[in-house]
């Protein structure tokens, strides 16, 4: 891929901040601006520390303009807001029986595939469940897949809890694989990405945090993980997930239809330091 690395010099300062902060080390100062040479845009890990650090924006990259980026300074969170939403962090058993604002969804997925990946590879894959109807298709094939399974005597022991909570849905109707929710989030990844597991719960988390600020309530469901990926994997097929990616989790999401008043109280952190 072509870098495009590009320099307004009546911008630059020649501060040599993007010299200093390039991971490979393959910028330099040419008559006072940062040039790369040609015959080193192939070790570029297109990171793009140097269009970011760039304090005047005379840095465009790979056809990116700073101008179209969001400035930073004064714009992050406050602390102990963001440690009052950690620490409050609930998962959600009980959601509105109504769909997201499909530009919420937009906007939850688009910003959590921005989260780090290993190498920079961004492979992740969002599979999503936009609509409740799409989940109610998908809770009637993934329950008659485990009805099936016990009805052959092919239910692992180990996973014979399903067995009941299949029949709670189609006797009882109490949803305890899916909870009800509107929506459900799967990350994947190309098993030939270096960290494939670790990237799909990096975003998968970074969503989740995201969700809450937003006023969503999530789950992390390792039912309807289990469910979907060891009891019924046809379902994947339904999903469109491709047959050579990593599952990295299932996470369920909509409009909570309970409110916590204040944070629990948990034990202090398990924390070894070095000697």
């Amino acid at each position: 891929m072509e870098i495009q690395f590009e320099v307004a010099k009546e911008k630059c300062s020649g501060c040599g901040r993007c010299i200093a902060d390039c991971p490979a080390h393959i910028l330099e100062l040419t008559d006072g601006h940062p040039s790369l040479a040609s015959e080193r845009e192939a070790s570029c890990y297109q990171y793009q520390h140097c269009f970011a650090v760039c304090p005047s924006g005379a840095i465009s990259i790979l056809g990116l303009r700073p101008e179209d980026s969001v400035p930073l300074a004064g714009c992050g969170p406050d602390p102990s807001q963001l440690e009052t939403l950690i620490k409050g962090r609930r998962s959600v058993r009980h959601y509105q029986e109504e769909n997201l604002d499909p530009a919420l969804i937009q906007l939850l997925l688009e910003t959590a595939w921005q989260a780090p990946t290993g190498r920079n590879d961004r492979q992740v894959r969002f599979t999503v469940v936009d609509d409740r109807a799409k989940l109610a298709r998908l809770r009637t094939e993934v329950v008659a897949g485990i009805r099936k399974l016990v009805r052959d005597g092919a239910l692992p022991e180990a996973m014979s809890r399903f067995g009941e909570i299949a029949r709670l849905w189609e006797e009882e109707g109490v949803d305890v694989l899916f909870r009800g929710a509107p929506h459900l989030l799967i990350a994947s990844a190309p098993a030939e990405v270096v960290t494939p597991m670790p990237d799909c719960l990096i975003a998968l988390t970074t969503f989740d945090l995201l969700a809450q600020a937003h006023g969503v309530g999530t789950l992390w469901d390792g039912l309807a993980t289990w469910a979907i990926q060891k009891l019924v994997p046809e379902s994947l097929q339904t999903l469109g997930i491709p047959a050579d990616h990593v599952f990295g989790y299932v996470l369920l999401f909509g409009k909570p239809a309970v409110r916590y008043a204040r944070t629990v109280q948990h034990r202090s952190a398990l924390i070894q330091r070095m000697a």
